[in-house]
């Protein structure tokens, strides 16, 4: 794990924090099962204790990781309305001239599902800095895409 800073909106700290939550009282549940079954002996029958040893592995992972990122994190608060930032709300004009919507966060609250796209991804990267009538040409996976910024929020 590195020590890169992590920039989150107010709502992605909150969602990070609300995950570590779940994952520790998965992990207090996952070590009391593995100490009842241990107190029992259930775990003579089969692959159950493995299978919960890499219950825990896998929780505690995912744990680490999102302490990590939190102990990185940069929350930004504001944005302001004339140029594309972290936590902007971005209206995009593509060439075809169909419109999109973009929320610009930081690359632990992605999700391209729902138009939340990191400042680190292609898309991101070009358009954070820009203001309303900027086009930007980015190169993505299906080929050069251009973008007219149409509105910033």
């Amino acid at each position: 794990m590195t020590n890169q800073t992590v920039y989150l909106t107010p709502e992605g700290l909150q969602s990070l924090e609300a995950q570590r939550s779940q994952l520790l009282i998965q992990r207090r549940e996952i070590t009391k099962r593995i100490q009842e079954e241990r107190e029992f002996g259930a775990f003579a029958e089969g692959g159950d204790f493995d299978e919960a040893k890499n219950e825990l592995a896998f929780v505690e992972g995912k744990i680490r990781s999102i302490e990590q990122q939190l102990r990185n994190a940069v929350v930004v608060k504001e944005h302001t309305t004339r140029t594309v930032g972290l936590g902007s709300h971005v209206v995009v004009r593509r060439a075809d001239g169909s419109e999109g919507t973009y929320t610009i966060v930081g690359s632990p609250e992605a999700n391209p599902r729902e138009g939340r796209i990191s400042n680190e991804s292609p898309i991101g990267r070009a358009l954070v800095g820009k203001g309303v009538g900027d086009e930007v040409s980015v190169q993505v996976p299906a080929g050069m895409l251009s973008l007219t910024v149409v509105e910033i929020t």
